[in-house]
């Protein structure tokens, strides 16, 4: 299927690996032109480097930050068609999961809502004038299951994902008659770094199970969350509908929740 997204230009954020990396690697093979923001390159990035990429070195949690890569992106390729908001989860600094409510304090709430979501608010402010001159104008917001499935985990985390979802449906009432679509992703468990990496998610759940971590990522979790496909999301299947979404072959799919969880959510 021709998606159409030739030539086009987007931003992605939280670029450099997880999902960020996918959509980032998948849109370059679309076609697009593409300025990764993250705050540093990987070298998985790097491995992505030629013409049609540019990476911003960034750190979204400054103010000023998301439209600095706006411009940067308007200044490397005359314009702006797509913008994904990937970045989120912990805060730089930040360590997730946190175990109740009552854990986090009033800057970790204020921490988490300027990265999972102000800093989304500013990059679609200072992207939406340039996307009002696009043919084919998208911003997708990846967001969470956590938006829809309250939990004693990650309660500030999720409170900011709900928030995001709301703010998509705004968006999209606004600005979808001047041709902007707007949609979210929810992606439920995923295979990233965080969860794989030395040290992370998996190791800590496998440190108080007396398991090892590929028995945490392949049996513990997907049996304990009862996911339907019995794994995690592979970033990949992430990146996949977010081409679609942004692509043109989506012209009538705004204001829209896609739901990738393998199955985490039960609820009509």
């Amino acid at each position: 299927m021709d998606l159409q997204l030739s030539g086009r230009v987007a931003v992605v954020t939280g670029a450099s690996k997880g999902m960020g990396l996918a959509i980032t690697r998948t849109l370059l093979a679309e076609g697009v032109r593409v300025v990764a923001a993250s705050r540093n390159s990987s070298p998985g990035l790097d491995a992505l480097a030629g013409p049609d990429l540019v990476h911003v070195p960034v750190d979204l949690m400054s103010p000023e930050a998301p439209e600095r890569v706006i411009n940067r992106a308007v200044e490397a390729f005359g314009k702006l068609d797509i913008l994904v908001n990937n970045a989120g989860g912990p805060p730089p600094g930040v360590e997730l999961p946190r175990g109740s409510f009552l854990h986090a304090s009033d800057s970790d709430w204020q921490a988490m809502f300027e990265f999972n979501l102000f800093a989304v608010v500013r990059a679609i402010r200072a992207a939406i004038p340039h996307l009002l001159e696009s043919d084919a104008a998208s911003i997708v917001n990846i967001s969470s299951g956590n938006a829809r499935q309250p939990a004693p985990i990650n309660v500030d985390y999720g409170a900011a994902k709900a928030a995001l979802n709301n703010l998509t449906k705004q968006l999209s009432g606004e600005f979808g008659p001047q041709g902007i679509r707007v949609n979210a992703v929810l992606p439920g468990v995923t295979r990233t770094e965080w969860w794989t990496e030395d040290g992370g998610v998996a190791d800590k759940i496998a440190a108080q199970a007396g398991a090892d971590r590929e028995t945490v990522l392949n049996k513990i979790v997907p049996e304990m969350l009862n996911l339907s496909t019995g794994r995690f999301v592979d970033p990949q299947e992430i990146a996949d509908a977010v081409a679609l979404l942004v692509s043109p072959r989506s012209g009538s799919t705004t204001g829209a929740e896609f739901v990738i969880d393998g199955g985490l959510l039960k609820e009509v």
